[in-house]
């Protein structure tokens, strides 16, 4: 059996969240290289008549999307969170500080570059990259829902669509097998 019109609603769901998904990053100003924004794709695979739908992006786009508890507090209060720094790892644990180095590009980007101490003098860079990790590390990295957000929304309309999607699919079945009779 062909399943056009599920195929369809299945598009317009993916399509849905990629874009808004996109779009909240870009409004929540964490959209910086804009790897992560490019990342965010879905494919509809069709094993054996089964239709499933299947969203892929950057590995760290999970960690803004749900966010990482730090290892000294939390940017909410009850954070649902799976992931959490730790200094051994573990499970659902991020092993250690994340590497300095990468925040160098994100902070030229930020305009960051030119961060002086209290007395005036110019920051090397390589302590701001060490700085802005071990804060990351202790705080965390605060949950922007970028994705959950617009997958939750468009999930909760699909049901319906689907079933009538579905609906329709049969009927087509039907006419043809009847216009082939």
């Amino acid at each position: 059996m062909q399943l056009k019109a599920i195929q369809e609603a299945l598009n317009v769901f993916g399509k849905y969240v990629v874009q808004q998904s996109r779009s909240n990053l870009s409004k929540g100003r964490k959209n910086a290289s804009k790897n992560l924004y490019n990342s965010i794709n879905y494919k509809i695979e069709n094993n054996n008549g089964e239709l499933s739908i299947l969203f892929d992006m950057e590995d760290y786009g999970e960690f803004q999307d749900k966010g990482v508890k730090g290892t000294k507090s939390n940017y909410i209060e009850n954070s649902q969170s799976p992931y959490t720094y730790k200094s051994k790892g573990g499970k659902r644990g991020l092993k250690g500080m994340p590497p300095p180095k990468a925040f160098d590009k994100w902070i030229v980007r930020k305009g960051l570059k030119d961060i002086r101490d209290k007395q005036g003098r110019f920051l090397p860079r390589k302590t701001l990259q060490f700085l802005i990790a071990k804060s990351v590390f202790e705080k965390g990295i605060k949950a922007s829902m970028f994705f959950t957000t617009p997958f939750e929304r468009a999930y909760q309309r699909l049901p319906d669509e689907l079933r009538d999607k579905y609906i329709l699919d049969i009927e087509r079945e039907l006419d043809n097998y009847g216009n082939k009779n």
